[in-house]
C-alpha cells in the first residue's frame, strides 16, 4: 500500500520496508500482499481531491489565503507524484508485453533501466500495480522466478477472468481473445460503477492509464477506439448515445442489451472488488443491483426450464399417442 506523504512527494513504498519470512517486498507485492492497489476504475479527480484537501483542512482551522495557497500547492505536488506513477505503471505494463513477444525473460535491471529510472525505490509497488494490469486487463500472469538475478516471464492466462465454463460462448463471441474480453470488462466496470453510464472521455481517459492510446495502433487490441465503436457496439455488448443538452455535445457509453443478457453485474462487481482488494459489499448501492439482477437471472433461468420441461412432456405425450394409435393387427 502507497503511504501518502503530507509534503507532497511521491509516496513511500510501505511493501519495501516490511519483511514476511524472509521474503523481501518485491515478492510480497507479487503475491498480492498489499491492502490496496490503486486502479484505473473509480480515481478521485483531481477536483475532487482537492475539495477533500480543503475540507480537511477546514476541519483543523479556518484557512487563511497563505493557508490556502499552501494547501493547494501541496494538492497540486500530490497529483503530479501520482500522476508519474500511474505512468511509469502504464509504460511498465507496455514495456513487458513487448518483451514477451519475443519469449525472453526480463530482468529488474532492464525494467529500472529504460522505463522505471529514478523512481527505483518505489519499484515493489510498481511491480505490483503492473501484475494487476496484466492479469485482469490482458490475461498475462507475471511470474518471477530467478531470485538471485530478479528475471519474470508472463504466462497467458487466456482469461482475464476467471469464469466458470458456463461462461466460455462469452468468451467465443470476442473472438476467444482473453485480452479483448478483458478491455470490455474493463469499461463495463467503469459504467457500472459510474452509475451505469460514462462519458466518452472518462472511457478513452480510463485507457490512457492503462496505457492504451485509443486512436494508436495496439499490438493485442488494434486500434482500441476502433475495436470499442465498431466491435462492442456494433455486437451489441455497449450502447452509445449523445448525451441530451450537452453544449458542446457529448456522448456517453452504457451496456448493451447483449451484456445484459450474457454478462452478471455481480461478476463484473467481483472484478471491480479484486482490483480494489475489496469485498463487493463495500459498494451497497452496486452490490443490492447486482442482487437484484442475481435474482432476475435466477427467475428468468427458472422459467426457461420450467418452459423446456413442458414442451418435453408435451413431445412425450405426443410420442406416446402416435405409438398407441398403430395397432400390429
Amino acid at each position: 500500500m502507497l503511504l501518502k506523504p503530507e509534503n507532497g512527494a511521491l509516496p513511500i513504498p510501505q511493501a519495501e520496508r516490511e519483511k514476511d519470512g524472509g521474503r523481501d517486498g518485491e515478492t510480497q507485492a507479487l503475491t498480492a500482499s498489499q491492502k490496496e492497489i490503486p486502479s484505473p476504475l473509480l480515481r478521485e479527480t483531481p477536483k475532487e481531491d482537492l475539495s477533500a484537501r480543503r475540507e480537511e483542512g477546514a476541519e483543523d482551522s479556518a484557512l487563511t489565503p497563505k493557508g490556502a495557497r499552501t494547501l493547494a500547492a501541496r494538492a497540486l505536488a500530490r497529483r503530479r507524484a501520482y500522476r508519474r506513477l500511474d505512468r511509469t505503471v502504464a509504460e511498465l505494463v507496455q514495456f513487458l508485453l513487448v518483451k514477451d513477444k519475443k519469449k525472453s525473460p526480463i530482468t529488474r535491471s532492464e525494467m529500472v533501466k529504460y522505463v522505471i529510472g529514478d523512481l527505483k525505490d518505489l519499484f515493489p509497488e510498481i511491480i505490483a500495480r503492473a501484475a494487476e494490469h496484466l492479469r485482469y486487463v490482458f490475461g498475462f500472469e507475471l511470474k518471477r522466478f530467478g531470485r538471485k538475478h530478479h528475471t519474470y516471464i508472463l504466462i497467458n492466462k487466456l482469461k482475464p477472468l476467471e469464469e466458470e465454463e458456463e461462461e466460455e460462448e462469452e468468451e467465443e463471441d470476442l473472438g476467444g481473445d482473453g485480452p479483448r474480453l478483458g478491455l470490455l470488462i474493463m469499461i463495463l466496470g467503469l459504467i457500472y460503477m459510474k452509475g451505469n453510464s460514462a462519458r466518452e472521455t472518462q472511457v478513452w481517459e480510463m485507457l490512457r492509464r492503462l496505457g492504451v492510446r485509443p486512436s494508436k495502433y495496439h499490438f493485442l487490441f488494434g486500434y482500441p477506439k476502433r475495436l470499442i465503436m465498431e466491435d462492442f457496439v456494433q455486437q451489441r455488448y455497449l450502447s452509445y448515445r449523445q448525451v441530451p443538452h450537452t453544449n458542446p455535445p457529448e456522448c456517453e457509453f452504457s451496456w448493451g442489451p447483449r451484456s445484459n443478457l450474457e454478462i452478471s453485474k455481480m461478476k463484473v462487481l467481483g472484478f471491480v472488488a479484486k482490483l480494489h482488494k475489496k469485498e463487493p459489499q463495500h459498494w451497497p448501492v452496486q452490490y443490492r443491483e447486482a442482487l437484484a439482477d442475481e435474482a432476475d437471472r435466477a427467475r428468468a433461468k427458472a422459467r426457461a426450464e420450467a418452459s423446456m420441461r413442458a414442451r418435453a412432456r408435451a413431445r412425450a405425450r405426443a410420442r406416446a399417442s402416435d405409438r398407441a394409435g398403430i395397432c400390429p393387427w
